[in-house]
């Protein structure tokens, strides 16, 4: 019987790619993952990385993984299990044991099947399979090398170009499984390969061979997901960090400023300069600094020339920033500092997600210096903030601290492309040429507390600006106790201003019940899975995200007072609970917290909000 006769329609699926560094799991996950986007599938992905360039080979700290979660519904996150896990040699299948839903398929590649290997990967025993107690999973042990090797033995390409391509092989199964088409991926072997012509004839062979591979396997199911309706519009699949990217560039458009990026490559949150780099016709320009303190440094000496100045790092980085975010906050200069977290402390978990920087982004620079933390919640809404993010930071004359972490920077999202014309113009207070009343640190009848932005070299705007304190209107240097006292409250009442620009807190699920689940940045997707399905199951449960931190939305006691229990939810000890303690005392706050360089999973999540319900 045709195997395509016994297509299973399927609401949504989770795919992991798994294998050694050098394997090409990323690439194809992301090829995958573009067909599935392309083909009008909801997406949403979770590269996960080893921290080592090139962990010894064949071992389990060395695994590399791509997982995928496509559907015709809203897809919230890259998925808890998966429904197929593709295993390219012993420590793949290791590594990702407890990540295979119950039941699921298991693709790999037999060929590594050696005792070497299985030494390598931890096995005690040369039977992978009954070890891992993979009996009841539907288990393919696809010749992949081998069959890579027939399909290129006439290329003229030597063994270890050919080996290479076996990420192709097992792609196309993926393929067949999920009967997708070739066309765009043609299309990016020719792009990529172009001049090589030998390479992209290779890979498309290797490609179709797994496909055709696939039709005659007869224990491989075969599945179809019909395309998600979605908001029309133009769409392309995005991860965080090029999203932040491209806030930042829009927020500089709508301000009709040069965008300057100054920073040091730090895991991972150097794409975001790789990002801006590549965009000079935009205006953009950026300094890969020596160290992180020199990244910052520049880019407050850009915003003191009147560019719309950013910089970013992760935790670390943050760490050695924070002396120069203390000289943003007193000489008052729009600035935007971009953190993805990820797991710590000092050099910790390079690859792995954590949201463990809130306080350092909140109050970790000497003395009273305040300033807003927003924090973004998707890779495709890390747009949205970093546009935000530099609007608040023009607009009001301060540093922005904008937190995203690995796990939505690395991960993709379709993004709906909406015309510049969408997004409100950014209006920065600059000072007038010929002002004669200029004072470098009045403040304005409206209220705002933001002080005029001077240009240097600005006829009659000249001006003094330092890290020491100010007095205050004159900008002189002043060490009276009563104007430094002036000088803290003012620079507080500016941030606490920003809560014009910020929205209501929005509430998903009824106003008011049982339980409020709390959660803020990257963990909303799973938070919004898990209290759906809590509802679904008739609980009386409701769920509020929280982006902006500093300062937070004018209505939040009244949200959290709406609801008999409170439990907060994130991925440190419990950092955002005592933010939350500190500004609203009348409230009492549960925690469900999890520090393991990994998301949370849906059901985790549920089991923990059913013991206070």
């Amino acid at each position: 019987m045709d195997k395509k006769a016994n297509v299973v329609e399927k609401e949504a699926v989770v795919i992991r790619f798994s294998g050694d560094s050098g394997d090409g799991m990323q690439l194809t996950g992301n090829l995958f993952t573009d067909e599935s986007a392309l083909f009008g599938n909801d997406v949403a992905t979770f590269p996960d990385y080893p921290a080592e360039i090139r962990a010894p080979q064949g071992t389990v700290g060395g695994v590399s993984g791509f997982q995928v979660h496509f559907g015709k519904r809203k897809i919230h996150t890259p998925g808890d299990y998966a429904d197929v896990l593709v295993a390219m040699n012993p420590a793949a299948l290791m590594a990702n044991r407890r990540w295979i839903k119950k039941g699921g398929t298991v693709i790999t590649d037999v060929d590594t099947f050696t005792e070497k290997n299985f030494l390598k990967a931890g096995f005690k025993t040369d039977d992978p399979i009954t070890e891992l107690k993979l009996e009841d999973y539907n288990v393919i042990l696809a010749p992949v090398s081998t069959l890579t090797k027939e399909a290129l033995k006439d290329s003229g390409l030597d063994n270890k170009s050919i080996l290479r391509s076996k990420n192709m092989f097992a792609l196309g199964i993926c393929y067949n499984l999920f009967d997708k088409s070739f066309e765009n991926t043609f299309n990016y072997f020719e792009r990529k390969f172009g001049k090589k012509p030998q390479i992209v004839e290779a890979n498309k062979k290797v490609l179709q061979a797994g496909y055709d591979y696939a039709s005659n396997v007869h224990a491989l199911p075969s599945y179809r997901v019909e395309p998600a309706k979605i908001e029309k519009g133009k769409y392309r699949s995005i991860s965080g960090n090029q999203a932040t990217a491209w806030g930042l560039l829009a927020a500089a458009e709508k301000a009709n400023l040069p965008l300057f990026c100054g920073s040091y490559p730090i895991t991972p949150a150097t794409e975001i300069l790789q990002y801006i780099a590549e965009r000079q016709d935009l205006g953009a320009k950026t300094f890969q600094a020596e160290d992180e303190i020199a990244g910052i440094c520049t880019a407050i000496g850009a915003s003191f020339a009147g560019n719309f100045a950013v910089t970013t790092t992760s935790g670390p980085g943050l760490a050695l920033k924070t002396e120069a975010a203390g000289l943003a906050v007193i000489t008052e200069l729009p600035l935007v500092i971009v953190d993805v977290q990820r797991g710590g402390p000092s050099t910790g978990l390079p690859t792995k997600t954590e949201q463990a920087d809130l306080l350092q982004a909140l109050y970790s620079r000497n003395g009273e210096s305040p300033l807003p933390v927003i924090a973004a919640s998707s890779p495709a809404d890390c747009f949205e903030y970093a546009f935000q993010a530099g609007r608040i930071a023009l607009e009001h004359m301060t540093p922005v601290i904008l937190l995203t972490d690995g796990f939505i920077a690395n991960g993709t999202a379709p993004m709906r492309i909406k015309p510049m014309s969408e997004y409100p113009t950014i209006t920065p207070r600059f000072a007038k040429e010929g002002n004669s009343n200029y004072q470098p640190y009045g403040r304005p009848s409206d209220g705002s507390m933001t002080r005029e932005w001077a240009i240097p070299g600005t006829k009659g705007l000249e001006h003094r600006i330092g890290g020491l304190e100010k007095m205050a209107v004159t900008g002189t240097v002043s060490y009276v106790p009563e104007n430094h006292q002036v000088m803290t409250d003012e620079r507080q009442a500016k941030v606490d201003q920003v809560v014009v620009k910020v929205p209501d807190q929005e509430v998903i699920g009824d106003a008011s019940g049982d339980l409020l689940v709390v959660g803020w940045g990257s963990t909303y997707g799973h938070l919004h899975d898990a209290v759906d399905e809590l509802r679904t199951e008739g609980h009386k449960v409701s769920f509020a995200n929280f982006n902006y931190i500093n300062p937070l939305p004018k209505n939040t006691a009244d949200v959290l007072g709406r609801f008999k229990k409170i439990v907060v939810a994130e991925l440190n000890s419990g950092q955002f609970a005592n933010y939350l303690r500190i500004n609203f005392q009348q409230f009492e706050y549960n925690q469900y917290n999890k520090v393991q360089g990994l998301p949370f999973t849906v059901e985790e999540l549920k089991e923990a909000f059913k013991k206070y319900l």
